[in-house]
């Protein structure tokens, strides 16, 4: 174990050998149905990276309630706990997908937390419709292509302790909102809310953050002392989270997990009917690839050096992974 500033970093080892008593409820069987397309984890990688993980949060998320109940007592008031929120981040293809229902799994065997959603942020994606209007289809998934005041609104609502909070529902395959469809969250003890920009800083109104806008006018002349400099709303999503989580790993290995993942969904899902993707079904190798390294190359890549990888620092955890798609090394931020 190594600490470096504000940080302390375990190996995969050390790290495996933390909270040997904590319940893995999983199977070989929840393994495979619950891990992403194109992510080699199995059980043996879930007992040493994410048993210790879930054991840690779980222990976050019961010191924060008895906060919550303490601070509560000394106020006079009487409100229920609101729910504990772990952000996770990452770039397309990292495994982010995996990491969080395999944490929504083990936490929810815990009987602090019995009831833990997971959200992702496609559902505040923009419908197409309002991509294509505004000439950003080629920038989806870039942080412009949220509403984010929508999502903003959500985690308010959820952390104000609200019963019933609705959330657009997405559909990877025709890769658009589905209209008139939602994800109910109902108060529970844990929201997993997993995305690429999650911890993105506020989006300044002008210079330098791709898609925020220029000033115009006199505002022109304002610098980044002024606050009229920001959009107005200098609340950002992470914000609200109790812990953050990033999946970190190299361009190059991204890239290639990236590939791997749209041979398999040609095999798959892009056969199905209302498939956005069908034209790539009959692909022959070659060209599917050649096309696919296009789209990486011109949207995930720069979205990823750009946009999601400067925020890794903000992360309270950072789990860092090698080319074999496993956890080499865990950082975590000193409390």
């Amino acid at each position: 174990m190594e600490s470096n500033r504000h940080l302390v970093t375990f190996t995969h080892d050390e790290w495996s050998a933390l909270a040997k008593n904590a319940p893995l409820p999983l199977t070989h069987t929840d393994v495979r149905h619950l891990k992403a397309l194109g992510d080699p984890i199995d059980l043996a990688e879930a007992d040493a990276i994410y048993r210790p993980l879930s054991a840690l949060l779980q222990m976050y998320a019961q010191e924060i309630g008895d906060l919550h109940r303490k601070t509560s007592d000394f106020l006079g008031l009487r409100e229920q706990r609101t729910p504990f929120v772990i952000g996770i981040a990452g770039s397309v293809a990292v495994g982010k997908s995996t990491t969080a229902r395999l944490l929504q799994e083990l936490l929810r065997r815990w009987p602090y937390t019995p009831r833990v959603d997971l959200v992702t942020t496609d559902g505040f994606l923009y419908p197409n419709a309002v991509l294509e209007e505004r000439g950003l289809m080629n920038r989806k998934g870039f942080p412009e292509s949220y509403d984010h005041a929508a999502l903003l609104d959500f985690l308010r609502r959820v952390k104000s302790g609200e019963d019933r909070v609705e959330v657009p529902r997405y559909d990877h395959v025709i890769y658009d909102i589905v209209p008139g469809q939602h994800q109910v969250v109902a108060h529970p003890d844990i929201l997993i809310l997993e995305g690429l920009n999650v911890l993105q800083p506020p989006l300044l109104a002008a210079g330098g953050r791709p898609g925020a806008g220029k000033l115009t006018g006199s505002r022109a002349r304002l610098t980044p002392t002024d606050p009229a400099f920001y959009t107005g709303n200098l609340t950002a999503v992470s914000d609200f989270f109790d812990v953050s989580i990033y999946v970190d790993a190299s361009p190059e290995d991204l890239e290639t997990w990236y590939l791997s993942r749209i041979f398999k969904l040609r095999d798959v899902a892009f056969h199905l009917p209302g498939a956005y993707f069908h034209q790539f079904a009959d692909m022959p190798d070659a060209e599917l690839r050649d096309r696919s390294l296009e789209i990486w190359n011109a949207i995930n890549l720069p979205n990823l050096l750009e946009n999601i990888q400067p925020t890794r620092e903000r992360a309270d955890i950072m789990l860092c992974k090698g080319a074999d798609h496993r956890v080499q090394r865990i950082h975590l931020r000193k409390l």
